[in-house]
């Protein structure tokens, strides 16, 4: 007999051999039915796979993130056997699942395909899925594997397996479809009840231009109709709170070829926007004990081998700018932690004077590649609302949890209600990604998850997510439409310090180490605003708003009053313009229904007789007539609240 741990901590036995579905299936039949793979001992397997020793077991349905993963990575499968039946000769790359399905790397040869082509094969996955096949796993040698692929043909495997130790190799069957995979999968293709594929582009083999580029299929299944018909009508609701369109029409940003991909320009209207968010930020880091620092867009080469980026980052950021000095290079700024560690050192400190906090919205730039680039979620040159602290030892679990109370303080002003603080830790299994000693990442890591959970956080752990110098602490947030964005960030450094031999005087008047905590509430400015224009469609918190109201005269008559209205309202602090344009009053309504402007003050015979304006608010309509002095009050009011 072996002894199962299940999630609640209670303990079955069950005898050796003894499968995931098996042990489902003893705790419920309704159960059983829904399970589609496992977690065992933290590794996800085939719900089918046999257990042999003691281990920890979680399920895994359709509502774990890592069944949905393996319900989708089988979607792909699918996917190629439908391929492979409908365009015989076709050969295969890769087919992982990714956040919002899968996709398959696909070689056709000579032949033409197009998205026209994905209603036939989306029958045909529907077809293949009702056979009810099982997938099924079988360790194979790598000569077995080379000797498959090669009589089928299929160069893009055998590219694959040349890499891969003998002994690790699996190949995974379902129906009349083999592929070389780790797996895990789900039991079997009856799971799948509804297929939408959803885009086609090309894919360079192995991210490599020098090869042949593929093509990419991607697609999303369901275990029931209804869900897909849910999914594609949030999908329809993306799109139309895509940032990049109602960037557009709301004259927020801008990009241009001539000043290059991925570098933003930010309209008058943007830029009132970013600054009320830093404005809002900057108040809040005052109160919090910050000091604002100011750092240079470059730094010269030394300084990023010392922090250790140029080892890690160097070879894909921006190149060095070379001076008229032989031998001297400096690099477009990838991070401001360097120049804050040299700021720290610029006078001697006592543990008196900690903890120290520098804050700077420093603009970084980071070289991403044009493919990844994606409006301003994915940009090359980004504002990160950056602050470093600098504590003692036993400051920094108290540190961390005052900038998780400014994390918090910063979404509740947003309305970003739905959060999850994702613990991101070293990979146990891969140390030689990051720089240095255990010790360190233990105190660290230590200090995060007794942080989180003494602020009652609702966190998740994910190995392998840390940053090269330290664990943090990461909050992905769901919008409007469900989707997850990561967005806020803390993360306790024990590595800068050693590596720019920062120092401050103790109590026993010798010299010791502080630890660095590096945090950015925003994280990016770029990607910040960009997650706020779809989660609000454009529709900002009337604080935040660019233009908070718009004075609309009927006719040309009314502008001097109109201009009159202005000027009491801008003398308060608060945000507006006129519509002077030669247009009927109904067409200058519309338009500033589509620029989401929050008020309309209406102006005609009758209101400016009276000294009072007509109000619309965005969305609702006519709200009836006041005076300039009552509809400030009532703004005022508003945006306090």
């Amino acid at each position: 007999m072996i002894n199962i741990t299940l999630p609640d901590g209670s303990v079955r036995q069950y005898e050796k051999g003894t499968t995931a579905y098996q042990i489902a299936l003893s705790i419920s039949e309704g159960l059983a039915r829904n399970v589609l793979a496992a977690e065992v001992n933290g590794e996800v397997w085939d719900a089918s796979r046999p257990i042999e020793a003691d281990a920890s077991v979680k399920l895994l349905t359709w509502n774990d993130t890592a069944g949905k993963s393996t319900f989708w990575h089988s979607s792909a499968h699918l996917m190629a056997e439908a391929l492979e039946a409908l365009y015989p000769g076709t050969k295969f790359g890769i087919g992982p699942a990714i956040e919002t399905g899968f996709y398959y790397d696909v070689d056709f040869g000579d032949r033409e395909f197009s998205s026209d082509d994905f209603k036939q094969i989306e029958d045909k996955i529907i077809e293949l899925a009702k056979a009810k096949s099982d997938y099924v796993r079988q360790p194979v040698s790598k000569a077995e594997a080379v000797e498959y692929f090669t009589e089928k043909g299929d160069e893009y495997k055998l590219d694959l397996i040349k890499d891969l130790p003998d002994g690790s190799i699996t190949f995974y069957t379902q129906g009349n479809f083999t592929d070389l995979c780790r797996g895990p999968h789900i039991p079997n293709t009856g799971f799948v009840k509804a297929v939408k594929l959803m885009n086609v582009a090309g894919a360079y083999w192995r991210g490599d231009e020098s090869r042949k580029q593929l093509t990419r299929i991607y697609g999303v299944t369901f275990p029931k109709a209804s869900e897909l018909s849910e999914y594609l009508k949030m999908i329809e609701e993306a799109k139309k709170r895509d940032h990049r369109k109602l960037g557009k029409e709301l004259e927020l940003f801008a990009f241009s070829e001539k000043v290059g991909m991925g570098l933003p320009l930010w309209l008058p209207k943007g830029t009132a926007l970013r600054e009320k968010l830093v404005n809002f930020l900057q108040r809040a880091q005052v109160k919090a004990g910050y000091e604002q620092v100011i750092t240079p867009h470059i730094g010269h080469k030394n300084l990023y081998v010392t922090s250790g980026h140029y080892d890690k980052y160097g070879a894909d950021s921006f190149q060095p700018i070379k001076t008229p000095q032989e031998g001297e290079e400096f690099f477009l700024k990838p991070m401001n932690c360097p120049h804050h560690c040299e700021i720290y050192k610029t006078k001697p400190r006592s543990y008196k004077d900690l903890p120290v906090r520098f804050a700077e919205f420093g603009t970084v730039y980071r070289y991403e590649q044009s493919g990844e680039l994606h409006g301003l979620t994915r940009v090359r040159g980004f504002t990160q609302d950056d602050a470093h602290l600098f504590c003692r030892p036993d400051q920094v679990k108290e540190e961390f949890k005052k900038v998780i109370d400014l994390v918090l303080y910063v979404f509740g002003a947003l309305g970003f209600d739905n959060f999850t603080a994702q613990v991101s830790l070293r990979d146990p299994a891969n140390k030689t990604k990051y720089i240095g000693t255990d010790e360190n990442w233990s105190l660290a890591e230590s200090a995060i998850i007794e942080a989180a959970a003494e602020k009652g956080l609702p966190t998740v752990v994910e190995l392998g997510e840390a940053a090269f110098y330290g664990p943090k602490l990461d909050f992905m947030v769901k919008d409007a439409l469900g989707r997850k964005w990561q967005l806020g960030t803390i993360q306790v450094d024990y590595n800068l310090p050693e590596r720019f031999e920062l120092e401050y005087t103790g109590s026993d008047n010798q010299k010791h180490r502080p630890v660095m905590i590096h945090r950015a509430p925003f994280g990016s400015l770029e990607r910040f605003v960009a997650v706020l224009i779809e989660h609000c469609a454009g529709n900002f918190p009337l604080w935040l708003a660019p233009e908070q109201f718009i004075i609309l005269p009927i006719s040309e008559k009314y502008e001097d009053y109109a201009k009159k209205v202005l000027e009491s309202l801008n003398n308060s602090d608060i945000r507006g313009m006129i519509d002077l344009r030669d247009e009927k009053i109904g067409r200058k309504i519309r338009d500033a229904e589509v620029k989401k402007i929050p008020y309309m003050l209406i102006i005609g015979e009758k209101e400016e007789a009276e000294g009072k304006v007509s109000l619309r608010k965005h969305g609702q309509g006519d709200l009836g007539s006041m005076t300039a002095e009552e509809f400030r009050n009532q703004l005022i009011k508003e945006i306090t609240v």
